[in-house]
């Protein structure tokens, strides 16, 4: 069966479910998403670079975790579900901010989604799957920017839209 995405409004109300493919093809449709960022203790975030099996961007850094929830499924719940697949462990989470974000993601697909952020904490190494993070890596906010600013095609289109509101965000 394939995956299943929400659709929504531009003020995140549930228009219906469309398949994810589908979903992200001929400009995209508003459907939506989650981005989980996990801190340590030292304020830093984690990083995990895209597997080169994923549909788009391949080998970008991109944050912690990225998904989609479920019909009928609760953001913090998907985030533990896709936390757990992608980074191989759980901690505790809770939603931070939410906005409609627009991108061009390559292989002719779009992003657009409706992205509600999640933030976590967590102290220990990941346990990646393989099959969706080939590495990952703890840097600060301020280092990330940095990084940004001077190599932008090394990371994803979506952490390079929200990365000022990350920083906006976290309380350090």
């Amino acid at each position: 069966m394939d995956q299943l995405v929400v659709l929504v409004d531009s003020n995140d109300k549930e228009l219906g479910t469309e398949e994810k493919m589908k979903a992200h093809m001929n400009g995209g449709k508003l459907h939506r998403a989650l981005s989980v960022f996990v801190f340590n203790d030292k304020g830093e975030t984690m990083l995990q670079r895209r597997a080169m099996s994923k549909y788009h961007t391949q080998g970008k850094w991109s944050n912690t975790c990225c998904s989609h929830q479920k019909p009928g499924e609760s953001t913090i719940d998907a985030a533990h579900r896709r936390l757990k697949e992608e980074m191989g462990f759980d901690c505790e989470m809770h939603e931070e901010f939410n906005f409609p974000y627009e991108a061009e993601v390559g292989n002719g697909l779009t992003e657009q989604e409706y992205d509600h952020i999640v933030f976590g904490r967590y102290d220990k190494a990941p346990n990646p799957n393989k099959s969706e993070v080939m590495d990952w890596r703890w840097i600060s906010i301020s280092n990330l920017k940095k990084e940004i600013a001077k190599t932008p095609e090394n990371f994803t289109p979506w952490l390079k839209l929200m990365i000022n509101e990350i920083d906006n965000h976290y309380k350090r």
